[in-house]
């Protein structure tokens, strides 16, 4: 089939909008701890059942203690600090300013990738920064008194943004040491891989996340949670929608046409969230909204075809 690896790609981005949308609502009626720790429970339970059908064994095979290691720190910074950010700004900003933000997230990977792995900043990838970054300011400021520029969200929103897309780029590249230190074998296929290093992600995620509700909240808040039926629902079809959906399907576009196109087109997520966001919680669209969008995709395109 023609460009089958270009409709899987958008699909995926489609798939990340409705994880956004629904992470939104979700965190407002459940809470943020409360809805990670479902997510994270849900994720180890769907990527258990994987391995068994895969392999046989409901746990994952083939990662050395190293590169455990490496993927419990990338589930700890991706995961609780990174995720417990996004969910924050969710509730605070909004799905769509968030999903702008997470454009930062390839800048950040790149500078982490730099120090940690002495890749090479092109002068494209400097450009790839400051277009990502113009977009985002054409969308979140605005001309306050005296004809100074001001932010038109409130500071600490755009703070857990600006943290939960520094975090997933810092995440990326963590990951990316533990699959380096992978053993592929019969039993554990090499793209089943980037599934086992999830799961070590989501153990870190359901520790971290349960230490953080019992100190703050004690687990009563859990309890309420699992006799929602709406919540868990909600909590079910986000877990779906990103780490499987969303994660797999990632995975096969890159396998059906180049990668810098298809993380182009993952990206669009800003994009197409605007009008869903409208329709579901009445946000106002301006033009600056849609042009900072679109500039800040076509910044986090240059990343990868440049």
């Amino acid at each position: 089939m023609t460009y089958i690896g270009e409709l899987i790609s958008i699909g995926v981005a489609f798939s990340w909008t409705a994880t956004a949308l629904l992470s939104e609502f979700g965190s407002k009626r459940l809470g943020n701890l409360t809805l990670n720790v479902l997510r994270m429970a849900l994720a180890l339970l769907f990527s258990g059942v994987l391995f068994m059908v895969v392999t046989g064994s409901p746990l994952p095979a083939g990662a050395s203690w190293e590169a455990g290691g490496w993927m419990l720190l990338s589930g700890l910074v991706g995961y609780v600090i990174g995720d417990f950010c996004l969910f924050q700004c969710y509730i605070i900003i909004g799905s769509r300013f968030g999903q702008l933000f997470m454009t930062m997230a390839p800048l950040a990977a790149a500078l982490m990738a730099w120090v940690t792995l002495g890749q090479q900043m092109t002068l494209m990838s400097i450009v790839a920064m400051l277009v990502t970054l113009f977009g985002i300011s054409i969308s979140v400021l605005g001309r306050g008194e005296h004809h100074k520029v001001s932010l038109k969200l409130p500071l600490n929103g755009v703070l857990f943004a600006v943290g939960a897309a520094v975090c997933q780029g810092v995440g990326l590249v963590l990951s990316k040491i533990g699959m380096d230190h992978y053993e592929v074998s019969a039993d554990m296929p090499s793209w089943l891989v980037p599934f086992s290093a999830n799961f070590y992600r989501c153990v870190a995620g359901i520790i971290g996340f349960s230490l953080l509700m019992y100190v703050r909240q004690g687990m009563a808040p859990l309890r309420e949670a699992l006799h929602d039926r709406k919540g868990l629902t909600v909590a079910t079809a986000t877990t779906i929608f990103g780490p499987f959906v969303g994660v797999g399907f990632s995975l096969m576009a890159v396998q059906y046409t180049g990668a810098g196109i298809a993380s182009t087109l993952m990206a669009t997520t800003p994009i197409i969230i605007i009008l869903p966001s409208y329709w579901l919680f009445k946000e106002q669209i301006t033009w600056r909204a849609v042009v900072g969008a679109v500039v800040s995709v076509v910044g986090v395109s240059l990343f990868f075809l440049g």
